[in-house]
């Protein structure tokens, strides 16, 4: 017989599983298949590690990993909502809140009150370590689109407008990046893989 707390971290541990199976809209980079939300998950996670240097100064490194770990996990009841579709995202707050509530309360009161603090400060933006976090979280998916051959931007024809648009969080999370991303997106538009904003 397991101790309450323990008890109830295993319950936690176990049902976090389920995040492997959320499909995401983002083709892995070889185009074979969609990635899953949890490996998503550790690729800007370790991102964070590897572009460190170029987070503003101030980020305490672990936090922002703890929220990029975090943020995505209310998928598993919430699903995974498609950053360019409006219709889905009109009732997505509500439908991660319900799920934030549920997964986090399986923890002992504590710690899921922690993580459930770290999963609203993501959300909130307010923190350096959230908007570098964002960031990287926009980063990911735009570089699979760019080694897809435009992957997803084309299934739905989504115009460099909007790519701009989603990307803006780049420039204040990780504003050395910036540069880097506009010249991704102009390479994009010109070879084919995203639509200017005339061709829409």
């Amino acid at each position: 017989m397991l101790p309450n707390r323990l008890a109830q971290q295993i319950a936690f541990i176990v049902e976090i599983d389920k995040l492997k199976r959320i499909l995401r809209q983002t083709l892995l980079t070889d185009a074979s298949r969609q990635e899953n939300s949890a490996e998503h998950s550790w690729h800007i996670a370790l991102m964070a590690i590897v572009l460190a240097e170029y987070a503003p100064a101030g980020v305490n490194l672990f936090h922002a990993i703890k929220l990029l770990l975090l943020h995505d996990l209310v998928e598993i009841d919430a699903g995974d909502t498609f950053c360019y579709d409006v219709q889905s995202n009109e009732n997505k707050v509500m439908r991660e809140a319900q799920a934030a509530n549920r997964l986090f309360g399986l923890l002992p009161e504590d710690q899921g009150g922690e993580l459930r603090n770290l999963w609203e400060e993501f959300e909130a933006q307010r923190t350096g370590e959230a908007r570098f976090a964002t960031a990287l979280d926009r980063l990911q998916p735009f570089l699979h689109n760019q080694h897809t051959k435009g992957g997803t931007w084309q299934i739905h024809g989504i115009t460099r407008e909007q790519v701009q648009r989603r990307m803006q969080p780049i420039e204040e999370g990780a504003p050395v990046l910036w540069s880097f991303v506009e010249k991704v997106i102009e390479d994009c538009v010109e070879a084919g893989y995203l639509r200017s904003n005339t061709e829409a």
